[in-house]
């Protein structure tokens, strides 16, 4: 189909203790076991989630949409797991995936409790990048965390991300507008490959 690519992308990256892929089909109940797992933790930082977040059933659908996302080009959803590929460690998420003239997209992120300040994020995120800045050609990747959220703004200067801007009211999460610190990566080796 013209303007679609053909499959999706089948990627699988392994850093020293984790397995960072590509979200597919099968990962309904770890996706939602995740969720349900930590959505006590997650909830002041994310937006107002539905129970379908919590239910593979429910990600079942988000799954179809996110495959087809991936196929298109338009974002890509990475799974953290451990090496044996059995329990979800948190997610990384390259979203509004623009190519022309601008080559960008949007960063997210999130870690389960239990793996807090052990440096996976910091690990996961290094093979994403990469893996963003070499094979999808961007140029451009932006990152914006609350400013009371000292360890995500922590986490994006120790990968390189510049503070650009202040955003009021800019995101609805856990029910309430809040300010964004907005940050951003540029890649000074880019070179044109699409």
């Amino acid at each position: 189909m013209f303007g679609y690519r053909q499959a999706s992308p089948k990627v699988r990256l392994v850093t020293a203790r984790l397995v960072v892929r590509l979200v597919h089909e099968r990962d309904a109940y770890r996706l939602a076991e995740y969720y349900a797992g930590n959505q006590a933790y997650l909830k002041p930082w994310e937006p107002v989630r539905d129970e379908s977040h919590c239910f593979p059933s429910g990600w079942q659908a988000r799954l179809g949409l996110i495959t087809e996302m991936h196929r298109q080009g338009t974002a890509y959803y990475f799974i953290l797991l451990d090496p044996e590929e059995t329990e979800v460690y948190g997610v990384a998420n390259f979203s509004n995936v623009l190519r022309g003239s601008f080559h960008a997209c949007f960063l997210g992120y999130s870690l389960g409790e239990k793996w807090q300040g052990q440096g996976m994020m910091f690990e996961a995120l290094q093979a994403a990048i990469r893996y963003m800045q070499r094979h999808q050609q961007m140029h451009r990747i932006m990152a914006n965390y609350m400013p009371h959220n000292q360890r995500s703004g922590n986490l994006l200067t120790r990968l390189g991300f510049e503070r650009e801007g202040y955003a009021k009211d800019y995101l609805l999460i856990d029910g309430q507008w809040r300010d964004h610190v907005l940050t951003a990566l540029t890649n000074s080796a880019w070179k044109s490959g699409r």
